[in-house]
């Protein structure tokens, strides 16, 4: 005898679960190289763990304040009052979440009603489609385009009308690497304001930029404060992405329903390592010049290596990925779409890669592309250069 079941929540129908952690477990299970999954496997700074362990020692082991202890709080606004040119009360103004990944979602169901959009740049981070549709809105897309990963000034502006409650930018982007200028900012805060709609800022890789280029948190724009709702984390600019220790900043108002949500959701982010932050968040100048300048040494030795071995690389701007068009490799791997070169890249050299078209939720898009990340210890990108002289003998 069956037993019926009611249906299981077809919301869920619509994504699937994270392809870029799918490919650090086949890279695992032949113990590859991990280009895929941006996690840094070099050591973090020895300040920071001390203060953990210290943190500990002291048994700051029980529960935090759920929306982030005080001392750190004041820290992130000290921070984001020198270097984002962002203004905010501590005690009002800022959620401590577990990581930026829940600091979004806890937004967009603090913001968003049944019904309403949200618009993506695309390519993108592959939570914040899921995220939208788990907050109850629709998605709206608008296209990045390469080599430069700009977009159409039209077709932004088309993605927007009266249902639009919020415009999602990453800033460094990731995958592209795109840093988005401050005449891009001012144009999309334009919109904001036309369309009476909330900026979401994702600016994890704030420190992580190349060349000159400049950082330029939206919420510093005239008349965008109010409006925006910036996010971040200690995860890549300290190299600690496990320790899940991230924060909104919003005004009072909006703050306040991102705390009730963020309460429900995870209650609080690890005690001793919200300590920790503090010590992270006071690091001086030269801590992140030295960071700028070990990515840059890594981007530029992947984006030859790449280059050489017949992948046709994008340049980025800043965080710590590079998008590539596989064209050609695809072509002697005798395989027709990303997903099968990914795989068959991991079979020939054990170097696993991230495939184009899981940052892309237009069909048909990406399927010729794949992302790097170069997060990782001179050693080991050394090593992925003597896997990949396999692909310069095809």
């Amino acid at each position: 005898m069956h037993l019926k079941v009611k249906a299981l929540s077809y919301i869920t129908d619509q994504f699937t679960e994270s392809v870029i952690r799918e490919m650090t477990r086949i890279c695992d299970s032949v113990g590859g190289d991990n280009l895929s999954q941006g996690m840094p496997d070099f050591e973090a700074p020895a300040e920071i763990k001390e203060a953990a362990i210290e943190a500990i020692r002291k048994d700051c082991n029980q529960y935090p304040v759920t929306f982030g202890q005080p001392r750190l709080r004041e820290a992130i606004a000290v921070k984001v009052e020198r270097y984002n040119r962002i203004y905010c009360n501590p005690d009002t103004d800022i959620t401590v979440t577990c990581g930026s990944t829940e600091a979004m979602i806890s937004t967009l169901k603090s913001i968003i009603n049944p019904g309403e959009e949200v618009v993506i740049f695309e390519p993108f981070y592959e939570n914040y489609g899921p995220d939208t549709i788990l907050s109850g809105a629709t998605p709206r897309f608008v296209t990045l385009y390469p080599p430069h990963w700009g977009y159409d000034p039209q077709e932004l502006e088309a993605a927007f009308n009266e249902k639009t409650k919020a415009i999602i930018i990453n800033t460094p982007n990731n995958p592209t690497g795109k840093v988005f200028s401050r005449e891009e900012m001012e144009e999309i805060s334009e919109l904001c304001m036309k369309y009476d709609c909330y900026a979401v800022t994702d600016e994890i890789y704030e420190h992580i930029v190349y060349n000159g280029r400049k950082h330029v948190s939206i919420a510093s724009l005239h008349g965008m404060n109010d409006r925006t709702i910036t996010i971040n984390s200690i995860s890549k600019t300290y190299s600690v992405t496990g320790w899940r220790v991230g924060w909104a900043i919003a005004s009072k108002e909006i703050t306040s329903r991102i705390r009730k949500v963020h309460d429900f959701l995870t209650v609080g982010a690890a005690t001793p390592l919200q300590n920790a932050a503090v010590v992270a968040l006071r690091m001086d100048e030269s801590y992140y010049e030295k960071l700028c300048a070990r990515y840059l040494k890594a981007r530029n030795f992947l984006f030859q290596l790449i280059e050489t071995c017949g992948f046709k690389p994008y340049m980025p701007e800043g965080a710590y990925y590079i998008m590539t068009d596989v064209d050609d490799l695809m072509k002697k791997f005798g395989v027709e779409d990303d997903f099968s070169f990914s795989r068959k890249l991991i079979e020939t050299t054990k170097v696993a890669t991230v495939p184009g078209s899981s940052f892309y939720a237009t069909a048909g898009k990406g399927k010729n592309q794949v992302r790097f990340c170069f997060c990782k210890k001179e050693e080991t990108l050394k090593r992925v250069e003597k896997r990949f002289n396999l692909l310069k003998s095809m």
